[in-house]
């Protein structure tokens, strides 16, 4: 238990100076396309963290990325915002056998196919709500969705990479 506490904090902390030191530095396309890796630590989340855990940890990140970067709150309120839809998710996606409550929602433990519906409508919704709450405002719409989808696209992409990279079969216990 302490060390999955300790990995998830190390993660967390890593995740976030990524986001903050590197990530937020790349800007594709003029700015089109923006990718928010650091929500890769509330997606890998154990599927056994309690909702209101989920919730808690999904404001501290928030908080942290508001501190290093952008309008306070802005961070915070998405990082609610998908804290809160994360087990929903889970809930609608779960096999019929139920989830393995010592896992963690990786692509080896899940799937391809499993982790791309789930981390996609996670980063989509968690995406949605930042970009249209930092615009406040429906004109150019279809500007905004295109925004989107192409940061909803770059995202899951590292983060799927990042799958690949961090996680074998033998340690995605942590």
């Amino acid at each position: 238990m302490l060390q999955t506490v300790s990995v998830n904090i190390i993660r967390i902390l890593f995740l976030v100076l990524l986001q903050a030191l590197v990530v937020s530095r790349v800007q594709l396309f003029d700015g089109l396309i923006f990718p928010w890796v650091y929500i890769f630590a509330i997606l890998m989340l154990p599927f056994e963290t309690p909702r209101w855990m989920v919730m808690f940890i999904a404001f501290f990140v928030g908080l942290l990325m508001d501190y290093f970067s952008g309008p306070i709150g802005l961070h915070t309120s998405s990082c609610v915002f998908l804290g809160y839809l994360q087990p929903i998710v889970q809930k609608i996606l779960a096999p019929r056998e139920g989830y393995d409550l010592t896992q963690r929602p990786t692509v080896q433990r899940m799937g391809l196919a499993w982790y791309v519906t789930y981390a996609g409508v996670l980063t989509l919704a968690h995406h949605s709500w930042f970009f249209f709450m930092e615009v406040f405002r429906f004109s150019d719409f279809l500007y905004q969705v295109f925004h989107i989808l192409l940061s909803t696209f770059a995202t899951l992409v590292l983060m799927t990479i990042g799958q690949y990279l961090i996680y074998n079969s033998k340690s995605s216990q942590l």
